[in-house]
């Protein structure tokens, strides 16, 4: 991660309120601020998970959808979508959509550190090859998004709060062929 980095900070209507370093932003009182969740599908239908990383600040190795990430101020949501597909995964994206526009959370990870988060959840595709940063990604599946879903159900301490959130929401948005490839 770039020292230099930024998260935008918004209120509860969504509205920028001002910039906070990343890297400090983290905390047992985490403002609310802008971010973004991706789930990333093959030409298959499947969808691809992530374990995140044992050196994340915030639920290590736990699972998640397929990568998260935050808007530099002044960036385009989009944009800051395609960039940190190709900075975590290597991934370039096509048929990149908003899925849920209004998504946000709080959760408290084990060590006391808040994410507070606006965070839209979009899907797109990608023609499957990864090169994922160690550092990000621990670890990673292409599987059936019901399967997912049920996994995420059975065993909810494995997966990120954010993701097991979103999923039953996002599903009931996508096709009935379970793929947010096509579109």
């Amino acid at each position: 991660m770039d020292a230099s980095e930024q998260v935008v900070l918004v209120d509860e209507n969504g509205a920028y309120v001002g910039v906070e370093d990343k890297l400090t932003v983290h905390s047992t009182s985490t403002p609310l601020h802008l971010a973004f969740s991706v789930y990333l599908f093959n030409d298959h239908g499947d969808l691809l998970i992530t374990r995140r990383a044992l050196g994340k600040m915030t639920w290590p190795g736990v699972w998640t959808n397929s990568f998260c990430g935050h808007p530099q101020p002044g960036e385009d949501l989009a944009d800051a979508v395609r960039r940190r597909a190709d900075y975590e995964l290597g991934a370039s994206l096509s048929s990149l959509r908003l899925i849920l526009p209004d998504f946000s959370y709080r959760a408290v990870d084990a060590s006391g550190i808040v994410e507070n988060e606006l965070c839209p959840v979009f899907c797109a595709t990608s023609d499957g090859r990864l090169q994922p940063r160690a550092e990000e990604v621990l670890e990673w599946e292409w599987s059936n998004p019901q399967r997912v879903a049920l996994a995420a159900e059975n065993a909810p301490f494995a997966f990120s709060p954010w993701m097991r959130t979103q999923l039953p929401a996002f599903l009931s948005q996508l096709e009935p062929s379970g793929g947010g490839s096509r579109g």
